[in-house]
C-alpha cells in the first residue's frame, strides 16, 4: 500500500484514481470540480482543499491535466508542487502535453532530486475504467522502477520510452498513427458499402488480410458492426474528436521540431479539424466516418 496524491479527476483521471483505491492504496485527491472530488470520496478517497495539501507526505504524486501550461503552473516556480516535495516522492504526470514542457518539468524535478516521469496513457476511458491502460514513460531508470509499482495498478502495458519527454513523443507517434489508420479504415468501409458490401463482412475480410488494424479489430467505426464500439452508440465517447485534434496538434509540433515531413499526419489533422468545426468535437473520434459520407 502506498500513499498517493491524485490531481485531476476528469474522464481519465477519475477512473484511474478509483483503480488505485481498489488496489488498496491510500489516495488523496484534488480537482477544481467539487463534483469530481465528491465522486472519488464516495469510492474511498480523501479530498484535499488544494493540490499543495494533497501532496503533503505522499510517496507518489500523479497528475492528469488538460495541457502543458497547466502542468507547468502546477509543478514549477516557488509556489509549484516541486518546491514542496523531496526525494522520497515520485511524480508521475499522466497528462498528454507537449514534449518540451515535459522535459522542462523533468529537468526541474531532477535538479531538486525528485523522481519524475511523464507518463501519458493510451486506451481511452474504457481502458482507464478497466485498469488496462498503456503507459509510455519518460524519465530515469530509477524513477521508472518506482513508477512501475503504482502504474501496474492502473494499466497492463508499461513502457520506458527514454528520458523525460520521451513518453510524450511516443504518445504523439502512436496517436498520429491511430488517426491515420482510423481514417483509412473509414474510407475502405464506406467504399465497400457504396458498392454493396456488408461492412461487417468486409471488416472480417480485412481483419483476415493485410489491412488488419486496431481500428477494425477493437473499435470498428461503422455503426452496427461491433456492438460495444462507440459507432454503435451514436458515437458517444470514447475518445473525443476534440482530444484527437489536440493530440494531432502535439504530434505535428514534434514532427516540425524534428524536421519530419509527416504528410499523412497533416492530412489527418486537417480532416479532424474540419469534423470538429462541424460541431462534432464531443463525439467519438471514429465518427470521422461521416466525413466520407457527406
Amino acid at each position: 500500500m502506498s500513499l498517493v496524491a491524485f490531481i485531476g479527476l476528469g474522464n481519465m483521471g477519475g477512473p484511474m484514481a478509483k483503480n488505485l483505491i481498489k488496489a488498496g492504496h491510500e489516495v488523496t485527491v484534488f480537482d477544481l470540480m467539487p463534483a469530481a472530488c465528491a465522486d472519488l470520496q464516495q469510492s474511498g478517497a480523501a479530498v484535499a482543499a488544494s493540490a499543495a495539501e494533497a501532496v503533503a507526505g505522499k510517496e507518489y504524486v500523479i497528475s492528469m491535466l488538460p495541457a502543458g501550461k497547466h502542468v507547468a503552473a502546477t509543478y514549477l516556480g516557488d509556489d509549484g508542487l516541486l518546491a514542496r516535495l523531496d526525494s522520497s516522492t515520485t511524480v508521475l504526470d499522466c497528462s498528454t502535453i507537449d514534449a518540451e514542457t515535459a522535459r522542462t518539468v523533468g529537468e526541474a524535478a531532477s535538479a531538486a532530486g525528485i523522481g519524475f516521469m511523464d507518463s501519458p496513457v493510451s486506451g481511452g476511458v474504457a481502458a482507464a475504467a478497466a485498469g488496462t491502460l498503456a503507459f509510455m514513460c519518460g524519465g530515469s531508470a530509477e524513477a521508472f522502477a518506482r513508477a512501475k509499482i503504482i502504474l501496474a495498478d492502473m494499466g497492463k502495458n508499461i513502457f520506458h520510452a527514454g528520458p523525460a519527454g520521451a513518453g510524450q513523443v511516443a504518445k504523439g507517434c502512436n496517436n498520429m498513427l491511430l488517426a491515420i489508420h482510423m481514417i483509412g479504415s473509414c474510407e475502405a468501409l464506406e467504399m465497400g458499402a457504396r458498392n454493396g458490401l456488408d461492412p461487417a463482412v468486409l471488416s472480417e475480410i480485412m481483419l483476415a488480410s493485410s489491412g488488419r488494424n486496431w481500428s477494425l479489430e477493437v473499435y470498428n467505426p461503422y455503426p452496427g458492426v461491433m456492438e460495444n464500439a462507440p459507432a454503435s452508440n451514436d458515437y458517444k465517447p470514447g475518445f473525443m474528436v476534440d482530444l484527437m485534434a489536440k493530440d494531432l496538434g502535439l504530434a505535428l509540433g514534434i514532427a516540425e521540431q524534428s524536421g519530419v515531413d509527416n504528410r499523412m499526419g497533416k492530412l489527418a489533422q486537417s480532416l479532424y479539424e474540419q469534423h470538429q468545426q462541424k460541431g462534432n468535437g464531443q463525439r467519438d473520434f471514429s465518427s470521422i466516418l461521416e466525413q466520407m459520407q457527406d
